[in-house]
């Protein structure tokens, strides 16, 4: 596993640059409707989606632990495509999926990390991006009427410590292939 993670470090500093461009973007663009919002967040749970069954499906990770990081994958690609087929969706339907996908993908990083334990040092920033992801997914299940411009800020504010987390996790197994 710490062979692989090495060899494809860079999958997770896409995602993390991915996840503060989206951050980055929800900030700079507060007035942004929510039809956009749910556009641009699908395309990014799209992506997501696509690079972690990537990276699932071309590893050469033990079977054994491959499968958390493409049933992750998956979620993000059903959860894109759920958004683009039905682009009405509420702002509290919109929330609710978000919630559901932050909370799925929070639990399979925290399972992987507690995997990786024995295999790689600093395992615990994944471990914290997948904490940070079920946080967020219990805080908007909590107040899901909040104004769009304060849910603008939220989802900005999680892609942009998720991401700042994942690249962390990036650099920290880049140099696993080194060690």
């Amino acid at each position: 596993m710490r062979q692989f993670l090495a060899k494809h470090w860079w999958i997770y500093l896409l995602r993390g640059i991915f996840g503060v461009l989206f951050g980055i973007l929800a900030f700079a663009m507060p007035a942004i409707t929510l039809v956009y919002l749910v556009l641009i967040w699908g395309a990014y749970a799209l992506v997501d989606g696509i690079t972690s069954l990537w990276s699932a499906i071309t590893g050469k990770a033990d079977e054994e632990n491959r499968w958390l990081v493409g049933l992750q994958g998956l979620i993000g690609v059903v959860a894109g495509v759920i958004t683009f087929t039905m682009p009405a969706i509420t702002g509290i339907g919109l929330l609710m999926l978000i919630a559901a996908w932050s909370l799925a993908t929070g639990v399979l990083q925290i399972v992987s990390a507690i995997r990786l334990r024995k295999e790689i040092t600093g395992e615990f920033w994944l471990g914290l991006s997948g904490l940070i992801s079920i946080l967020f997914a219990f805080f908007v299940m909590a107040r899901p009427g909040a104004g769009a411009l304060a849910i603008v800020w939220i989802i900005g504010s999680y892609a942009i410590i998720f991401g700042i987390v994942l690249i962390a996790f990036a650099f920290r197994v880049k140099g696993e292939a080194k060690a």
